[in-house]
Formats: C-alpha cells, structure tokens, sequence
C-alpha cells in the first residue's frame, strides 16, 4: 500500500499532462499500480482490530469492593486486600489501588502542620472517639478508647459502653499494661472527666483523673483549644481505625470485638511505621518506662462505686443486679463502703436475696459482660485482659 504522499504526486503528475507510463517512470512503480491509483480502486487503509478486552482478576470481587465503599466507607485498600484474599483473591495491591481510586470521594484541603516529635517514654497520647453499629436493626453505639507511645507509636484500642471517668481510667490502666509501663506524661483534650476548667493558666483536674495521675507518677497534659493536632499522633490513630479496622468489622458481643481489636494492634505494631521508617514494636523496646504500680495502690483505681436500691439491687451498665444476705452484715461500713484487698468479691448467687450497701468491685472476676440467667445473677467486677507481649500474637 502506497503511502498518502506519493498517491497525491500520482494525481499532481497525471494534473500536468504526464502519461500512465512516464509516472510510473518517474515514480518507479508499475503502471497497473498507478492506473489503480489514478481510478481510485486501492483497498482502503486497514485499520487496526480491536482486541477482545481481557478478564481482571479482579472482576469477580468488584462488586464485594464496591459494597464496602458504599455501605462500611471502607476506603483503604491494605484492609481491602487482606479480605479479599481471604475470599481467593490472587491478584496484585496495584490492581486494586487503581480500581479504588476512582471510587473514592473527592479531598478536602487542609493547611499543612508542623510535626514534632518526643524523646523516648517521654509521652502517650489518648482519645475517645464514637462508633455506631446497627443490631437487629437496632442503632446502637460504642466508644473506643485510643492510646499511642508518642516515640514508638504503639498503638492500643479497646471498646466500651461508657465513656465516664472511672472508665477512662480503667482503659488508662489497661493502656499502661499493654505498653509495659508508665510514660512521663500523657496529653490528651479538654474532655470532662480530665479537666474541669481553667483557672487562669491553672486546670482544675477532675478529682478521679487527678488522684489516680498523681498516684501513678504521670503527668497530666491537655491541647490548647481547638488545636486538636498538637495531638495529632492519636488522632490519626483514630483516623485508621475508623476507616481500616471498623469498616466491615463483624462481631458477637463486646469481649469478641476487644479480641479482634488487640489482635490488629498486635500485627499493626509490628508492621513499618511509614513516618518512622522502623517497626512500633522495635522502638518501644527503647522506651524507658516506669514500672506499674503492685497490689493495691495499683487494683483500686479499677474500683466503682454502687448506691444500692431499697430492695438489694444495684444499677451497672443498664443491668440490675442482686447483692447476697452474706454482704448485709456490712451495713457499719456505709453505703459504698470498700473492703481493703478484696475479701468480698461479687459471686452468683441466687436472685431474691436483699441488701442495701455497696460491695467492691473489682477488676479480675467479671464474667462476659454481666447477664442474668437461670435466677441468678452474676456479681460485677471489671474485666481485666491479658495482653501478652505487645506486638505479638494474641
């Protein structure tokens, strides 16, 4: 097939008089060749065949990918990769990245903020956040509590149903036991149960937080206002939590949740921190933290309180239980009364029995979230986990 070119010399050379036999001369062709030209008989060019798209790997897990964006706004596609290939995916992260990208909803901008950065066991920072879940149809909601090592970043989550003072430092305490120690400080915002008010340049702490910091040896510190990313360490915590681990989470009560909760810690903290370059679970071995409190002047602070009702039952959780005729002899003590070393910790026992004062409540006996059954009724106390060696299996 001749080219455009010298088809259009043809047509100029025949247009000055030139003959079939003197063009295909001068042009070295032969003269069928510019007789076909010439009477516009040429095959047409060919164009190129289109090509049968070809399957993606991907292409039976789209519609599970786009589900999660749509209904979970699961967003990120490390988490998205370990599901799918759970479900038989074989195909490679940029595959999925690239079909991701176009889902996701656009941006938004924000002004830059400057990082720094703390020497090692000098800081932990801690928030709440909320969590919103439906069962049975039903809307529920839970708060999960986040602490970070500011120097090694590892990382610790746990869930519960409240958010009050005695249980952010109970979560506190479980916090410490995870890290393996005490750190300096621990910074958070100007929530409630931390800080009351500002005298001035003076907090007024909240009495609970204040005793149990003091007693522990840590100093207490809160972001100015409004400036949420002096403690942007946890918040972006927060940040991969809400949109790695609960989108998509699947659970049947809370103590399942808290179990998943600490094996994703454990495999997040031993995975490279992309600010830092290193594993969490290497730098916290360079964290010089205080040891824990021992016995009592540790245990008491994962105590509560209870006011109990005229007829022998006490209020916990949105459950009432029944307190045992034994506790009754009590009564000198006051209500909310605590026995010292834990002599009377709450047992089952048979429902009807009445008392009308407080008991200890302790944190090593709690059964799964306290339900009654069978006529009777499980004592409180609250549930401590073991951890284990952070970072590791669970």
């Amino acid at each position: 097939m001749l080219r455009s070119r010298t088809v259009n010399t043809i047509h100029e050379l025949l247009a000055q008089g030139k003959s079939i036999r003197s063009i295909a001369a001068t042009l070295e062709l032969s003269r069928n060749t510019v007789r076909k030209y010439l009477h516009g008989t040429a095959a047409p060019e060919a164009t190129p065949r289109s090509r049968r798209k070809r399957g993606s790997k991907l292409d039976a897990f789209k519609q599970q990918i786009a589900q999660w964006i749509k209904e979970d706004h699961l967003y990120n596609c490390a988490t998205m990769l370990l599901r799918l290939r759970s479900m038989g995916y074989t195909g490679s992260g940029t595959l999925l990245r690239e079909f991701v990208h176009d889902l996701r909803p656009p941006t938004q901008g924000h002004h830059p903020v400057r990082r720094y950065e703390t020497e090692p066991g000098e800081q932990l920072q801690f928030d709440w956040a909320e969590f919103r879940y439906e069962r049975e149809g039903v809307p529920k909601k839970l708060y999960g509590f986040t602490a970070v090592l500011s120097y090694s970043r590892m990382r610790y989550v746990t869930f519960v149903k409240r958010c009050d003072a005695a249980t952010l430092i109970r979560c506190l305490m479980e916090g410490f036991e995870y890290m393996g120690g005490l750190p300096k400080a621990a910074l958070t915002d100007r929530m409630k149960t931390v800080l009351l008010d500002m005298d001035g340049k003076t907090p007024i702490w909240h009495p609970r937080f204040a005793d149990f910091m003091a007693s522990i040896g840590v100093s207490p510190r809160v972001c100015k206002s409004y400036t949420p990313q002096t403690k942007g360490k946890v918040e972006r915590s927060v940040g991969v939590i809400k949109y790695n681990f609960w989108p998509g989470v699947h659970f049947t009560d809370l103590d399942d949740l808290n179990q998943q909760a600490t094996q994703w810690c454990n495999r997040l903290n031993q995975q490279v921190h992309r600010t830092t370059r290193a594993r969490p679970v290497d730098r916290w071995s360079q964290e010089p933290l205080a040891p824990l409190p021992a016995a009592f002047a540790w245990e008491r602070f994962a105590t509560e309180d209870r006011k109990v009702s005229w007829d022998g039952y006490l209020s916990y959780d949105g459950v009432l239980y029944g307190l045992p005729k034994a506790a009754a002899t009590r009564r000198n003590h006051g209500p909310g009364a605590r026995t010292p070393g834990g002599a009377h910790d709450l047992v089952p026992w048979p429902a009807g029995d009445d008392l009308d004062e407080a008991c200890l409540l302790r944190r090593d006996h709690l059964p799964s979230r306290s339900i009654s059954h069978g006529g009777f009724c499980c004592g409180l106390t609250t549930s401590s986990r073991t951890f284990g060696t952070p970072g590791g299996g669970s």
